[in-house]
């Protein structure tokens, strides 16, 4: 893949499909190139299949860390870089705990996939991470309602790299062709809005780990 910021046209990860979907894929990246705001395929794991040069930008940086790029598996970054909110404004209670909703339906519906598996595993030797995923999650999604996993059409904080730009919001946009849906594929892409729009935010100081603090373990 092509992942390098201002580097070439963003090239499908090698995939078990047919070379007319591998076709497909890879004339979705210039689609993908076209469009001027982070923009990215994933599959059921949050791994990333496509992301175009604006997503580069956004993440450009992202430290090192073994599992957790954002290019490579976008669940992972959102939970376990430590660079992570930087980038994802509020993110424990904006980005982490949707995403943890989120991931509780992929184990029921993908409980055997070995990825997941081992996201949840990582997730169990955080206790925090625990503590709010089996104890705080549930009171939490029975609380915001089904939008809780729901992720198109949502706003979330963002401070984007570029000082132009800086502390702002973006609306999470989900479009899947039919030949992405029949691919097991989705695609998110985050619409930057104008920083004019968005009162500023506090920044957070980095942590060594994405502990969550907003969901305390039940008593």
């Amino acid at each position: 893949m092509a992942f390098q910021a201002g580097g070439q046209r963003s090239a499908p990860r090698p995939a078990p499909v047919t070379p007319e979907a591998q076709a497909y894929l890879e004339d979705y990246g210039a689609i993908l190139d076209a469009v001027p705001h982070p923009s990215f395929v994933v599959d059921h794991r949050w791994d990333v299949i496509l992301a175009n040069g604006a997503f580069r930008t956004l993440f450009r940086e992202a430290g090192p860390h073994p599992t957790a790029m954002p290019e490579d598996n976008f669940l992972r970054y959102v939970l376990f870089h430590p660079d992570a909110p930087e980038v994802l404004g509020e993110h424990e209670s904006r980005w982490c705990l949707p995403m943890l909703a989120h991931f509780a339906h992929t184990v029921e519906r993908h409980g055997h996939d070995h990825v997941v598996q081992a996201i949840r595993r990582e997730i169990a030797q955080d206790p925090l991470m625990e503590a709010a995923y089996r104890q705080g999650l549930p009171h939490w999604v029975r609380a915001v309602g089904a939008q809780a996993v729901e992720h198109d059409g949502v706003l979330r904080p963002l401070r984007h790299p570029d000082p132009r730009r800086g502390a702002g919001e973006c609306r999470v946009v989900v479009e899947t062709s039919r030949a992405l849906e029949d691919l097991g594929y989705r695609r998110l892409t985050l619409v930057l809005r104008d920083p004019r729009r968005t009162p500023s935010r506090a920044r957070r100081p980095r942590t060594a780990a994405a502990h969550l603090r907003v969901v305390p373990a039940a008593d």
